[in-house]
């Protein structure tokens, strides 16, 4: 009464033959396809981390690595980690381009502060002195920059086939730096231009 039922003879071979189908089956993909409530209860996390300040260290940690890590890139050059703006084959190109030049916008900056120094000189042909010279090495550097652009227009053409606008203004902005401060730092010493 209470015992187990047994299963007829019939009824065995139906399971066994449907356990090898299944199992030829779990062959195919290595595992059943899970439910959608499954799936969706795997994807579910908290909105709060339960512990919010070993979740706060480790975001912490994980920043300071990846800071770490771009630092390091700007220093060395290593297209891995440099940040987005600097990535790629054509501007590390600009760069090596540009770092293997002199330009006269690297220097403006030493200028301006002598100038303004000198402008302090109550002597009125200092000053005016003075301000021509400013205004003559402005035009020096805008005449320096479109040349600088139009070079590498043309190199990059040649090489890559035709810039966008983007490349050029980082070229341009990357000579008006001074040589010491760029980022990333210059791989090439002066006149050692890439091919």
């Amino acid at each position: 009464m209470f015992g187990r039922k047994e299963t007829p003879p019939a009824q065995e071979a139906v399971d066994s033959a449907s356990r090898t189908d299944e199992a030829l089956r779990a062959q195919g993909k290595g595992a059943p396809t899970p439910k959608r409530s499954v799936q969706e209860a795997a994807r579910k996390r908290p909105l709060v981390p339960t512990d919010r300040k070993a979740a706060r260290d480790q975001s912490r940690a994980n920043v300071r690595d990846e800071r770490a890590k771009t630092r390091q890139a700007l220093d060395t050059g290593d297209e891995r980690y440099l940040p987005l703006r600097d990535k790629g084959p054509n501007r590390r190109y600009i760069r090596q381009f540009v770092d293997a030049r002199v330009n006269i916008g690297e220097f403006l900056m030493i200028a301006a502060l002598v100038f303004v120094v000198l402008s302090f000189f109550q002597s009125v042909a200092v000053q005016s002195a003075v301000l021509m010279a400013f205004w003559v090495l402005i035009v020096a550097v805008i005449v320096d920059c479109v040349l600088l652009r139009r070079k590498l227009k043309k190199k990059l053409t040649e090489k890559f086939g035709s810039p966008n606008q983007g490349d050029l203004w980082y070229g341009v902005t990357r000579a008006l730096q001074f040589r010491r401060l760029r980022l990333p730092k210059p791989q090439v010493s002066r006149g050692q231009y890439p091919s």
